[in-house]
């Protein structure tokens, strides 16, 4: 398709420049501003405050729900050049590119009214509330009960690995309300409350050194009927809506590592002689550049199957799949590269500000949320290959049938 901008968004683009211009410092480096700690979630607060107010929030939701009733392309826009700012944009991404389009979907229109203009402008924070230690990778294999009283529901049960669940407000839920079918058709999604009593949050220590993770316990906690997200026993649906906007959310704004290792091979020398030259730098540089020219080719893909009113496709799991290693793998490289400072943490001592030590932390983490190497090469082979299925032994089992460790 052709990527120039029309007149409309060529407007749109001036605007959202000549904002940012006067809101946020542009770039001076290519480094991923990390997300961890109370400073950084007060900033991010104060930003999508501003956004809001300045009508940049929530580009194509409706404006009834805070948005800006525009198209996916001027989100693609503003993407574009928020990329060249220091600022908080993605910090978010959790709550409004995951939970919101569920809430979109599924909520019935008061919850819609009282509850997305609020998400929009981060006066209210979200997460998402899916993975537990017993199920791993496998959604579907869940155990938090939710039961009915009455016109409410009491939750019962731990989810594990909830980003930015310390700092949240509410969260989107997926709860296992009938046992006695299969994994699948026992689950119902719901909004919840995350500062009730019945809640409790404890942030994971990680070895990068931050809690962006968190464990949370659900002791006879509270979500009102009205915050049922579709059906009783409907909530696969519901999931799957969820994670197809995270696999397309994080590939957004998925780390690849490349222009960052770009910059490093231009100017680290290597016994006195630029490392640019070497062979062996050299070929993993245009490894790496090839697979970072796919991903950008991928996206494109995405971009002109949403501006034909499409969807986006597998192409945000291959994104997911491809960067989140790649970033992974540049990290350990860079470091080895660095010899031994490439052990040194100290942003004021270590070259590039540590930016590869931290990658080589965090990295592995990535690769994990939003679904696993082994889902996201799955969802490729069945989706985009037509490859068959994975045999399973559960499949339509009742639930509690399946066999445990326990049983």
């Amino acid at each position: 398709m052709d990527f120039k901008d029309t007149p409309e968004l060529a407007a749109f683009r001036d605007a959202a420049r000549n904002w940012l211009d006067a809101n946020a410092n542009r770039r001076t480096d290519k480094l991923h501003m990390g997300m961890e700690g109370e400073q950084a979630f007060l900033e991010a607060k104060d930003w999508y405050k501003k956004k809001a107010d300045a009508g940049f929030a929530c580009l194509t939701w409706p404006k009834e729900y805070g948005g800006a009733g525009l198209s996916s392309l001027h989100e693609v826009v503003w993407a574009q050049e928020v990329a060249n700012y220091a600022t908080r944009d993605a910090h978010f991404v959790i709550g409004i590119g995951n939970c919101g389009p569920a809430i979109m979907h599924f909520a019935n229109e008061q919850a819609k009214l009282e509850l997305l203009p609020r998400m929009a402008s981060a006066e209210d924070v979200w997460c998402q509330l899916f993975s537990e230690p017993s199920a791993g990778s496998d959604v579907a294999g869940l155990r938090t009960r939710a039961q009915q009283d009455g016109d409410q529901w009491l939750l019962n049960g731990q989810k594990i690995w909830t980003s930015g669940a310390q700092h949240s407000d509410y969260g989107v839920v997926l709860t296992r309300t009938d046992p006695t079918v299969s994994k699948y058709r026992g689950l119902t999604l719901f909004m919840m409350d995350m500062r009730q009593s019945g809640v409790e949050v404890r942030p994971i220590k990680q070895m990068d050194g931050g809690q962006h993770f968190n464990e949370v316990f659900f002791r006879d906690a509270v979500v009102p009927d009205a915050y049922r997200l579709g059906e009783v026993g409907g909530g696969w649906t519901g999931a799957l809506t969820v994670l197809m906007s995270e696999r397309l959310a994080i590939s957004g704004i998925q780390p690849t590592g490349f222009p960052q290792f770009l910059d490093l091979v231009k100017s680290l020398q290597l016994n006195g002689q630029a490392i640019a030259e070497d062979p062996v730098v050299r070929q993993r540089l245009a490894t790496w550049y090839s697979q970072y020219a796919g991903l950008q080719a991928a996206n494109k893909r995405m971009i002109t199957a949403v501006a034909k009113g499409g969807i986006a496709g597998a192409e945000a799991s291959m994104g997911k799949l491809v960067g989140a290693v790649m970033n992974q793998e540049i990290a350990n490289y860079a470091c080895q590269l660095f010899g031994p400072a490439g052990v040194i943490l100290d942003k004021s001592l270590s070259p590039e500000q540590a930016h590869f030590q931290e990658q080589v932390l965090f990295s592995p983490g990535v690769r994990l949320a939003g679904g696993t190497d082994e889902v996201m090469r799955n969802i490729i082979a069945e989706q985009v290959l037509g490859l068959p299925q994975e045999p399973r032994a559960d499949k339509g089992m009742a639930f509690q049938d399946i066999p445990t460790g326990a049983n």
